[in-house]
């Protein structure tokens, strides 16, 4: 874990200092990404992400639209534009109901509540649980493209202030999402997170789902989040 979080204390490279924010509420987001690679500023499998997070709704959701913008591609593909709810779940009601494997990571992290029991203590230990019913890219994650409900059951630890990189927060987040109906697919999920309580939002992500049941030796998918701009 020490060495993990070196590591990240090198990746950022950066210190997001700015007044503290009540949420990721009515905020632009970019976050540079890589998928089955490292984050980068170019290379095959690499990218930004836009995130726009609208105002909260009376039901505490918000309207969340994600672009994947791909290397070397001439037209942002995989525009896609969902609700979020304060406790992570994401409803994709839109045509064509979909999320990319990036948004897959990304969507319910930027959750209000998400993240909220660090606000005690660094250290804290919690339960996630949340619902995304949207239909993932096909050939993107080993996923079907129809619309289905996945149930995310996950739990989440603070490992403290990351050194070098303060004040983010190193979170270990491990879990499982399963489809309900259709196939029954699942993945095991593993996450580790830099979360910056100042700014209210994961500044780093690295996601790798291991995909049940195994179809072949390529079952595994990873996703490197890095935020740019907030």
């Amino acid at each position: 874990m020490k060495s993990f979080s070196l590591f990240l204390a090198v990746v950022f490279g950066l210190s997001f200092q700015a007044s503290a924010l009540a949420s990721a509420t009515g905020r632009h987001l970019v976050y540079e990404f890589g998928y089955n690679t490292k984050a980068a500023k170019q290379g095959t499998g690499t990218g930004t992400e836009t995130v726009d997070v609208g105002a909260q709704a009376a039901d505490g959701g918000v309207v969340i639209t994600g672009t994947d913008s791909w290397w070397n591609t001439v037209r942002p593909r995989a525009t896609n534009t969902c609700e979020l709810y304060p406790n992570g779940n994401v409803a994709c009601t839109q045509r064509p109901y979909a999320l990319s494997p990036i948004q897959l990571t990304i969507f319910p992290l930027l959750a209000r509540q998400y993240f909220k029991p660090l606000m005690a203590s660094p250290h804290a230990t919690w339960p996630l649980n949340y619902t995304i019913n949207a239909a993932i890219i096909p050939g993107a994650n080993g996923f079907m493209g129809q619309p289905y409900t996945w149930n995310g059951v996950y739990q989440a630890k603070g490992e403290g202030t990351i050194k070098g990189a303060a004040p983010s927060i190193l979170v270990v987040n491990n879990g499982k999402l399963t489809q309900q109906g259709g196939r029954y697919l699942a993945a095991n999920d593993k996450m580790r997170i830099a979360y910056d309580p100042t700014v209210h939002l994961p500044v780093y992500v690295f996601d790798e789902r291991s995909h049940l049941p195994q179809r072949s030796v390529y079952n595994n998918d990873t996703v490197e989040m890095k935020l740019l701009k907030y």
